[in-house]
């Protein structure tokens, strides 16, 4: 099998157990697991470039020091998804939150057409309008917007949104958006020490040990993405991006027991509808663009 396809399966496959990963410390504050997260990350991804040596990934900083206002705003996105997803995840709500993967495709999508002016084919909007008949649909069942899909879906749209023009590798940006937010998590988690709230070091040698592999499992599946995308088309990864909502989804119901009552069968049916109209569309689309043009 292509390594690229493997990479691709492990990164997705880790992000889809992740939240077996947050049920373990789940009575740990989420804030804090998110500090802790975001310290690890950074120890991990600074100790990755130093050990070989990535350093030529920060040059365009050098050239145009306003890039760091973008990974200023990625960071601020990235720890708020964080946080809404673990949240969701140790208070019961893993399938929503997966229902938040299934839909970001079409949420990039939108966002696209939005802000960078994409043109969408008309089996692009049949989908995204589906997605939206779903979100209505279970918003109009259940008496509420479905408010914890919508948030990781748009923090994490609009994070791919300014990373797609954004100057700098996948790991050098990982390495300044975690920067950025550090300074702020390990202050937090400095408080919570002092005011003797803090769960590091004070509770079993598992909570502590996980709290520090956090970064791995972070970092990890990202360095095991990045290696992916430079093997496969994108078209592949696109595919393999459903692993990790899928399991999610699989794990809350079949693991923890979470409600999938009928309405929420409904509403998921037709998300996953637009899903499958969507990617039929894209391998269509790709198989056209490749063809050989005419001979005169």
């Amino acid at each position: 099998m292509n390594k690229g396809i493997l990479y691709g399966l492990g990164c997705y496959t880790l992000w889809g157990f992740l939240p077996i990963y947050w049920k373990l410390i789940e009575n740990i504050p989420s804030l804090e697991i998110v500090g802790h997260r975001t310290l690890w990350s950074f120890v991990f991804v600074l100790t990755y470039v130093v050990a070989t040596k990535a350093w030529n990934g920060f040059q365009p900083i050098r050239v145009n020091s306003k890039i760091l206002l973008v990974y200023l705003a990625t960071g601020v996105l990235m720890s708020a998804n964080w946080l809404i997803y673990i949240w969701a995840v140790n208070s019961g709500y893993i399938i929503e939150s997966s229902l938040g993967y299934f839909i970001n495709p079409l949420v990039n999508v939108s966002l696209g057409v939005i802000f960078l002016r994409e043109k969408l084919r008309l089996w692009q909007w049949i989908p995204v309008g589906l997605a939206a008949l779903g979100v209505g649909y279970l918003t109009v069942s259940y008496g509420e917007l479905p408010w914890i899909a919508l948030s990781l879906a748009f923090t994490f749209g609009f994070y791919g949104l300014i990373k797609k023009t954004a100057a700098l590798d996948s790991i050098s940006g990982f390495t300044i958006e975690t920067g950025f937010v550090v300074l702020p998590a390990l202050a937090w988690l400095l408080y919570l020490e002092f005011v003797g709230r803090g769960a590091f070091g004070h509770g079993t040698a598992l909570e502590t040990l996980l709290l520090i592999l956090a970064g791995v499992a972070t970092g990890l599946p990202l360095l095991w993405f990045g290696a992916a995308a430079r093997r496969v088309p994108l078209s592949t990864l696109g595919f393999l991006q459903y692993i990790a909502p899928t399991f999610q989804f699989l794990i809350g119901v079949f693991i923890y027991g979470e409600d999938f009552s009928q309405d929420r069968v409904i509403g998921f049916c037709i998300i996953w509808t637009a899903l499958l109209i969507f990617s039929i569309d894209g391998i269509f689309n790709r198989r056209r663009s490749t063809l050989p043009a005419p001979m005169d």
